[in-house]
C-alpha cells in the first residue's frame, strides 16, 4: 500500500499536477490558520503566533490567486471582546444571511474561570467584527474538552454543527440558527463526545461525495512531530475511527506540521489544505508559518499523503 501511495506521489509529481504556491503563504509568524473562499477569494484567517499574553488580535489575509496575498490587520481584538484578556487563537469563520461570523478560543479558560469559545459579526470578511453576544458561546469544560479549536460545519440540511476541544477530547454540538446558543443533537443531547484515537486538538470537519471528513491534529503542538489524522464516516456524529496521517513533518522541508483547515474551491472542485508548520531550525513554539499546499483523493475517496511544498 507505502509502494502504491508513493506511485502515486512520484506520478503527480513528475506530472507537474502539484500547484505551486509561494509557502510560507504570508510574513511573520502565524498558526492555526482558518481557510474560506467567498465568492472569487481566498481568506486565511489565522491566530497571532506568540506568547498568549501578546496573543490578543487577528489579522487576515486575502488573495484572487492563492499565491499574492494583502493584508487586513486587526480584523478583531481584544477591544472589542469585553471577557476575553489573553490568548485569542483557531478561528472558524462562515458566512451567513449577508453577515460574516468569526468564532474563535480565549483566555485559555479552565473550569470556574470566564473564557472559552466566543462569535463575533461584521458586515465584511475583513471586519471590523463585534462580539455578538457579549459572554462565551460555550465556557464549561465537557466531557473533559476544553473549550477551543472550534470548527463550524453547515451540513447539506441547513444545521450549524460546531467540532471543538483540546486536552484530547472532541465534542459536536448543534448551534442555534442565530448562534446565540446550543440546541439538542438529533439524540436528544447537548454534547456529544466524538474523540476518536490519537485526537488532540484541531478538529475539522467536511463532506464530500457522501462521506464526512472529520480530520484532527496530533502530537504536541510545540515540538516536531505535531500531525494530521483523518477518519471517514456516514455520518457527522461517526464513528470516527483513524484511518491515517495525511500530513506531518519533512525533514527537508519543515517540522511541526498541522492544525488546518481546508478550502474547496467549487470553481474547479480543487481543495486545498491550509497548515502551519515550523521551518527547519527553528525551535521556539510559536515560531510557525501558514502554507497552502494541495489536497488529493484516491478511487475509493481516501485522502492522500500531503506532499509539503517550498
Amino acid at each position: 500500500m507505502r509502494k502504491l501511495v508513493a506511485s502515486l506521489l512520484l506520478c503527480f509529481i513528475s506530472s507537474g499536477v502539484f500547484a505551486q504556491f509561494n509557502n510560507p503563504i504570508i510574513k511573520g509568524w502565524y498558526a492555526d490558520p482558518e481557510g474560506i473562499k467567498y465568492g472569487g477569494t481566498y481568506w486565511v484567517f489565522p491566530t497571532y503566533s506568540d506568547a498568549y499574553n501578546k496573543q490578543v488580535f487577528f489579522d487576515a489575509f486575502s488573495s484572487k490567486d492563492l499565491k499574492h496575498w494583502d493584508t487586513h490587520h486587526d480584523v478583531l481584538d481584544t477591544s472589542a471582546v469585553k471577557w476575553a484578556k489573553r490568548a485569542m487563537w483557531a478561528p472558524a469563520v462562515l458566512q451567513k444571511d449577508g453577515k460574516y461570523y468569526f468564532f474563535f478560543g480565549a483566555n485559555d479558560v479552565h473550569q470556574g474561570e470566564v473564557g472559552g469559545i466566543g462569535v463575533a459579526v461584521a458586515d465584511k470578511p475583513e471586519g471590523p467584527y463585534k462580539d455578538l453576544l457579549g459572554r462565551p458561546l460555550i465556557n464549561d469544560i465537557v466531557n473533559g474538552a476544553q473549550p477551543i479549536d472550534q470548527y463550524v460545519f453547515k451540513d447539506r440540511d441547513g444545521s450549524y454543527y460546531m467540532y471543538y476541544g483540546g486536552w484530547g477530547h472532541c465534542n459536536v454540538v448543534k448551534l442555534k440558527s442565530d448562534f446565540s446558543g446550543i440546541e439538542p443533537l438529533p439524540d436528544g443531547s447537548l454534547y456529544k463526545e466524538i474523540t476518536p484515537q490519537g485526537y488532540v486538538e484541531g478538529p475539522y470537519m467536511m463532506y464530500r461525495k457522501g462521506y464526512y471528513y472529520f480530520m484532527w491534529s496530533e502530537g504536541g503542538w510545540g515540538g516536531p512531530d505535531y500531525k494530521v489524522a483523518y477518519a471517514m464516516s456516514k455520518s457527522p456524529f461517526g464513528p470516527f475511527k483513524r484511518l491515517a496521517t495525511i500530513l506531518q513533518q519533512d525533514s527537508a522541508i519543515a517540522t511541526g506540521a498541522g492544525h488546518h483547515s481546508v478550502i474547496h474551491s467549487a470553481a474547479d472542485n480543487k481543495y486545498y489544505i491550509v497548515y502551519h508548520r515550523r521551518p527547519l531550525g527553528e525551535t521556539a513554539a510559536n515560531h510557525r508559518v501558514v502554507c497552502i499546499d494541495e489536497l488529493f483523493f484516491d478511487k475509493d475517496g481516501h485522502i492522500l499523503p500531503v506532499k509539503m511544498t517550498k
